[in-house]
């Protein structure tokens, strides 16, 4: 392939680059695509979303609306994340986020999109950016970065393949999504409606359907404990997790950090282990779970353990602490920055407790739940690790159309 170089200026039909004030958030109205929720080549959707009112909307985009096909890029904290965007919904663009839309004669959107996430791409972004605390890039820098690409039809070849990766990851994502949610819909089903199997003949007493209790988080645990100060060294083969590989209920060891201080045994993370995030604004009171076996790993100090006193409750408590994040996020003490979640303030949560039997029968149902999820993730990150690595031998000649 030969490959031919420009400028991404070249390659425009139009930019849309928001610099106004942003207008009062609202409780709903026209979602407010920021900075933060552009992520992994997409627009999340899931998590808090902002809004404005619809009548800002017209002078906050007044150059112009989204349309299909028009790319995102993010220009500061975090600088370089992108998104395709790909529906016909109303959206309005913050501070922070460049809305780059493609001459189609010129270039294809799949193609220039693969492209700007590249680390050829990538690099000189970061090279050019501005700032040391949180690095940024001003729109014509942006526009001067130079790009490289094959002929149109090559192109159109190239982003159809890439983009197929990204169709199977998002399949997987949602089957994900549905996976979940079916776990948290049945928790809610039976714990919280108790309408659960043989409800119908259950006795109450006190209340309560006979044999459940109200105990405390600590009850159901046999270590509640905050991790370890590590020793951070690339080399090491230990792991530990912080704060930021908990989010949305999953956790993400991507994001985790190797480390050679020696770990006491029960320090290490355990199957069914539940963390929860303890120290600051923003992320407090986040809840993940261990689903599958890590080896030599802990946690840092900003996070909490909470080991369920036996294996088979590990499905309820797991789930119970999550359907509780909400509430954990708002226990912090102290200054707005300092904010602690302390290990016994979360120990003194109740839960409502079924029968053992009944534990062990969710558990039972679930937790297979959780490995089919698990095997979905891991085939979410090898499709994304193949996807990364095409455009380059593309782009080195290694692959010929």
């Amino acid at each position: 392939m030969i490959f031919m170089e420009c400028i991404l200026d070249d390659l425009l039909a139009g930019v849309i680059d928001y610099r106004g004030k942003t207008p009062t958030k609202t409780d709903s109205g026209v979602r407010l695509v920021t900075a933060k929720v552009i992520k992994q080549g997409r627009v999340m959707s899931e998590g808090p979303q902002e809004y404005i009112a619809a009548k800002d909307y017209d002078e906050v985009m007044r150059r112009g609306t989204p349309q299909c096909h028009d790319i995102l890029i993010t220009t500061e904290a975090p600088l370089g994340e992108l998104a395709l965007w790909d529906s016909d919904e109303q959206i309005a663009l913050a501070q922070r986020v460049i809305l780059l839309r493609p001459d189609s004669e010129k270039i294809d959107p799949h193609y220039l999109f693969y492209h700007l996430r590249s680390s050829y791409f990538q690099d000189q972004l970061h090279a050019n950016s501005t700032g040391t605390t949180v690095p940024g890039i001003k729109n014509p820098v942006l526009r001067s970065l130079l790009i490289r690409y094959p002929v149109k039809e090559q192109q159109q070849i190239i982003g159809k393949i890439l983009a197929h990766y990204d169709d199977l990851i998002e399949t997987n994502r949602c089957r994900i999504d549905l996976l979940e949610e079916s776990v948290r819909l049945l928790y809610r089903e039976w714990f919280v409606c108790l309408r659960y199997p043989g409800h119908e003949h259950e006795k109450i007493v006190d209340g309560l359907p006979l044999g459940w209790s109200r105990k405390t988080v600590e009850d159901m645990s046999l270590l509640l404990s905050r991790g370890i100060a590590p020793k951070y060294d690339d080399a090491a083969p230990g792991l530990v997790i912080n704060q930021k590989c908990i989010r949305d209920g999953r956790l993400n060891l991507k994001l985790a950090r190797s480390q050679s201080k020696e770990v006491k045994e029960d320090r290490l993370v355990q199957l069914g282990d539940v963390l929860i995030n303890s120290t600051g604004a923003g992320t407090l009171g986040r809840v993940a779970q261990v689903r599958v076996a890590i080896p030599d790993c802990t946690v840092d100090t900003h996070v909490t353990i909470v080991r369920p006193s036996v294996a088979d409750c590990a499905g309820f408590l797991g789930v119970a602490l999550l359907e509780m994040e909400q509430v954990l996020s708002t226990m912090g003490v102290g200054s707005t920055n300092q904010l602690e979640l302390g290990r016994a303030s979360i120990g003194a949560m109740r839960l409502l407790v079924p029968t053992r039997g009944l534990i062990r029968e969710f558990h039972d149902f679930v937790w297979p739940i959780f490995d089919q999820v698990e095997i979905l993730s891991q085939a979410n990150l090898r499709l994304a690790q193949v996807r990364d690595e095409l455009l380059p031998k593309f782009m080195a000649g290694e692959i010929r159309l």
